[in-house]
């Protein structure tokens, strides 16, 4: 519902006070004081039910309570000698004197609820990152809890696919002083990121939580600790793996919400979402599922840089998975949407991605790494960016260039949708080092991970072969001919073309000795 009082309008659930149709700007709890003084306009309102609302049961002085009623008398141009609006009842609280007329929600017709459809999302979504809750910290520490999400801020900031609310905003609220409905509606964000800092013994612990706006769900949480003589160090770790974490979690959870409602009914970015959401189950059908949710974000908006580079995905899987019989326009495709992607936004980190690994596809591993060593520049915790970078090192056989990358990749996204490419790269680096019982060990572990593809089967089967785990191979084997039942030796090197001629003798044979 709505209230309208003398030239006032005031709407709690889009938490904004306008005159004559202006919004008058106030701050956020001087808005919600309003706002629970106007709704129980029928009683008076104790002091200790204002600190309730407002300051959610927090201590607070008369005089912090005597400051947030005159801004909102000086708001409706009342003054505390007049009280036309709001009385004071001396001694005991407040009272809302003014006539309100209240609106009721457009839904409720005819005396009976309708059933509102799902909320529709729209463009890019947005976060807002809170100042830290400090809680024991000496004043000279306190100011981390605002110093470690400005730099949050800054971080995010670089992403292409996400909002960030500026921190002259977001930092407006302080010390858990609103609540989460206080904060969406004033900053009008689809995700909030809140922490508390505090002492632990001769060190500090970050504690973080990623919430949906919308409906309050903890999409992720968790803990960081450190000595205080380690603090840049944590500040750092806290940023790598909070932007790895946001890569995972919003993408997932806005295809989730997108998808109930009609495809054709959603925007550019929420297309793109759904189309991610499909793109990393990597099966036949979910691709070609991806292509269409890309196709359908790029018909909305032709120059979205990323729905060009997830088409240069797509068209990747298509020649790398050889899910499409004509593998040279595939290739010839990934080229062309990632040449799309980065002429619409070259700063794009996801878009140098798909450009990176479309010179894979032509065997060109040395113009590969200079994209992708600018998608990790341009993004520093760009985890699968750093994988990216792994793999072209393995084609060319640099083993250091490849564990950093690896070891990297893995530290930023521990649970990446593209962790079986991640531990399969490894065990391909191993066999070309000739540790085939490591390789064999982390190839078993590529092949459990979700989305591992039939070529990640492969590796399996070749490193525990190679390993003379020939118990194992039996299984693998007939996994992947139900998987791919034409794979071939030639399906493996073209998408794994190393240069290491020894390996890929040793590689070939073992295939040849598995019937394939």
């Amino acid at each position: 519902m709505a209230w309208t009082f003398g030239d006032f309008h005031l709407d709690p659930d889009g938490f904004q006070l306008a005159r004559h149709g202006v919004a008058v700007p106030l701050e956020p709890q001087v808005l919600a004081l309003l706002i629970h003084l106007v709704r129980h306009h029928d009683r008076m309102v104790s002091k200790d039910e204002v600190v309730e609302a407002v300051w959610h049961g927090r201590a607070v002085s008369d005089a912090s309570i005597s400051s947030r009623i005159r801004s909102v008398r000086q708001a409706l141009d009342d003054d505390g000698a007049r009280q036309e609006m709001i009385q004071t009842v001396h001694g005991r609280g407040f009272r809302f004197v003014a006539k309100v007329t209240t609106t009721m929600p457009a839904c409720v017709l005819h005396g009976a609820p309708t059933i509102e459809p799902p909320e529709q999302i729209f463009g890019k979504p947005s976060i807002a990152i809170l100042p830290f809750r400090p809680l024991g910290l000496e004043p000279t520490l306190a100011v981390f809890a605002e110093a470690i999400p400005h730099e949050i801020i800054e971080a995010l900031s670089r992403l292409r696919w996400l909002a960030v609310i500026a921190r002259g905003s977001s930092f407006r609220f302080r010390e858990g002083e609103a609540d989460m409905d206080m904060v969406t509606k004033a900053l009008s964000a689809r995700y909030v990121l809140a922490g508390i800092i505090e002492c632990r013994g001769t060190g500090l612990a970050v504690t973080l939580e990623l919430v949906d706006a919308k409906s309050r769900q903890v999409l992720w949480a968790d803990r960081l600790e450190s000595q205080l003589d380690e603090m840049d160090e944590l500040r750092s770790r806290i940023v790598a793996h909070l932007v790895a974490a946001l890569e995972t979690h919003i993408p997932f959870n806005e295809a989730r919400v997108a998808e109930l409602n009609k495809l054709e009914d959603l925007d550019a970015w929420a297309n793109y979402h759904v189309g991610l959401r499909h793109l990393y189950r990597f099966t036949t059908a979910d691709t070609e599922q991806a292509l269409t949710c890309f196709e359908r974000a790029v018909a909305s908006d032709p120059t979205f840089a990323r729905a060009h580079a997830g088409l240069s995905f797509t068209s990747f899987l298509s020649a790398f998975l050889r899910l499409d019989p004509d593998r040279p326009a595939a290739v010839r495709a990934t080229r062309h949407h990632a040449e799309r992607a980065m002429e619409f936004d070259a700063l794009d980190p996801f878009a140098n991605f798909t450009m990176g690994r479309s010179f894979w596809l032509t065997d060109e591993p040395e113009v590969a790494a200079e994209w992708l060593s600018r998608a990790t520049a341009l993004n520093p915790n760009y985890a699968q960016g750093f994988y990216a970078s792994a793999f072209t090192a393995m084609l060319i056989g640099d083993a250091a260039a490849t564990t950093a990358a690896l070891d990297t990749s893995l530290h930023l996204s521990p649970l990446d949708p593209l962790l079986y490419g991640v531990h399969g790269v490894r065990a391909q680096m191993l066999m070309q080092l000739e540790d085939y019982e490591a390789a064999a060990g982390w190839a078993d572990r590529a092949a459990a991970q979700p989305g591992a593809h039939y070529l990640i089967g492969m590796i399996a089967l070749v490193a525990n072969g190679l390993a003379d785990r020939h118990e194992r191979t039996g299984s693998l084997g007939q996994d992947i001919r139900r998987r791919k039942p034409d794979a071939t030796a030639a399906d493996y090197f073209t998408a794994f073309p190393t240069r290491d001629v020894k390996s890929r003798a040793r590689i070939a044979a073992e295939l040849a000795r598995q019937g394939f």
